[in-house]
């Protein structure tokens, strides 16, 4: 594979980003209300992720962004206390290197280091790969919801401690 480079997103990140989660949610076909795609933050993550308790990160290959993800606090949970990994995706090219693993691994250490005591996420089953993911760095299924994180239509939610 060629270059693949893992960083913060920037504002000039923000279109391109926009685009790739779009897309790869249409390969999914998760359209509409309960899924990321309508998401107000979609319009500028960069200023979404820029605080101290949240990180978005863009993967490049070949200078180009094919992959994404990041975390923020959980909304409807204690400050601070449940980080919500969001809107992880990478196109095709990328899936099956490697390149979620690291990403997935930068998240929780980025998270861990904030102090969260958590964190949790919300999928959709057809999501198999992403599931195995999560699965495989410490994530559990959760018969419950936490917070709100406004993706009511994705009927899969997991969670792995942090920090207790």
């Amino acid at each position: 594979m060629s270059e693949v480079n893992i960083r913060l997103i920037e504002h000039h990140d923000n279109q391109d980003v926009k685009a790739l989660v779009l897309d790869i949610l249409a390969e999914f076909e998760l359209f509409g209300d309960g899924y990321a795609g309508v998401d107000l933050e979609l319009n500028d993550m960069y200023s979404a992720y820029k605080n101290d308790l949240s990180a978005y990160y863009v993967v490049e290959l070949n200078s180009r962004i094919q992959g994404v993800g990041g975390y923020a606090p959980l909304l409807g949970t204690a400050f601070g206390t449940v980080a919500e990994l969001r809107k992880m995706y990478l196109s095709p090219k990328l899936r099956g290197q490697g390149v979620g693993q690291k990403l997935i691994e930068i998240c929780i250490k980025g998270a861990a280091e904030k102090k969260y005591q958590s964190m949790y996420l919300e999928t959709v089953p057809i999501m198999q790969a992403a599931q195995k993911l999560y699965l495989k760095n410490g994530f559990k299924y959760l018969n419950n919801r936490l917070g709100n994180s406004g993706h009511s239509n994705c009927g899969v939610c997991m969670q792995r401690i942090l920090n207790v």
